[in-house]
C-alpha cells in the first residue's frame, strides 16, 4: 500500500489512477475493478496512515477519479463518508483473505451486502441518446455500486486473478485482467520497475564478485 492521493487520466492518457506516494513520488495504478479502486484511499491498521477520505468532498473526489463515468453529481453526508471508510476497509480484509484463500469474516461479508442492498447509481439515456446520471446521487447510492462491484468480482469469472502486488513492501491489491494472467506488479512505473533495478544491481554485484 502506497498512496495518498490520487487523480484520474485525462481522455488520451493510459488507464487507472495516479497514486501520490507520502514521500512525493507518483505513478499510475490500474487495480482492474472500481471496488479495488476505493482500497489505496486508506485502510484499516497500518493503513490508515494513508487516509484520505476525511470529509465529503474527499469522497465526491475520489468518485470523480474513479472509472466510473463522469458527469456524476454527487451529494455526501459525513456519515456517508464514515460508511465508505467502513465499506472499505471490509474490501481490504476480504480481498486479502480471498488472495490467501482463506474464508472471508462474516462482519465484512455483512458490511459489503448491507451497502449492496441499498439502491445503486442510476444512467439515463436522453433524448439527443446521450448517457447522463440520473440526479439526486447520494452517497449511499454510491457505496451500493461499489459494493455490487466487489460482489460481481468475488464471484465473477476473475475472482481466481485477485492479487496483491509482488513487492514485499507494496500491499495494493488488483484483479490481473491481462489475457495471459501474469500480472504481477501493483505498476511497472513502481514496483516492477524497482524490482529490475535491484535484478540488475544483483547481477553486477554477482559479475564484480
Amino acid at each position: 500500500m502506497s498512496a495518498s492521493a490520487m487523480d484520474t487520466p485525462g481522455r488520451h492518457a493510459p488507464p487507472g489512477m495516479l497514486l501520490v506516494h507520502p514521500d512525493g513520488s507518483s505513478f499510475r495504478f490500474d487495480p482492474g475493478a472500481l471496488c479495488l479502486e476505493l482500497l489505496p484511499t486508506g485502510g484499516p491498521g497500518p493503513l490508515a496512515h494513508f487516509e484520505v477520505l476525511h470529509g465529503p468532498d474527499d469522497l465526491v473526489r475520489w468518485a470523480a477519479e474513479s472509472r466510473l463515468p463522469g458527469g456524476l453529481d454527487l451529494a455526501v453526508s459525513p456519515a456517508e463518508v464514515a460508511a465508505a471508510r467502513r465499506l472499505r476497509d471490509a474490501l481490504w480484509r476480504l480481498a486479502e483473505a480471498r488472495v490467501a484463500a482463506l474464508p472471508p469474516a462474516p462482519g465484512d461479508l455483512a458490511t459489503v451486502n448491507d451497502a449492496a442492498a441499498h439502491p445503486p447509481l442510476t444512467a439515463r439515456l436522453t433524448a439527443e441518446g446521450a448517457r447522463e446520471w440520473a440526479a439526486g446521487a447520494a452517497g449511499t447510492a454510491l457505496l451500493s455500486t461499489v459494493a455490487r462491484d466487489a460482489v460481481d468480482l468475488f464471484t465473477g469469472a476473475c475472482a481466481h486473478r485477485v492479487r496483491t502486488c509482488g513487492a514485499d513492501d507494496c500491499r495494493l491489491l488488483f484483479v490481473d485482467t491481462s489475457r495471459p494472467g501474469r500480472r504481477r506488479w501493483c505498476s511497472m512505473e513502481r514496483c516492477g520497475n524497482r524490482h529490475k533495478v535491484r535484478a540488475h544491481r544483483a547481477r553486477l554485484t554477482t559479475v564484480d564478485d
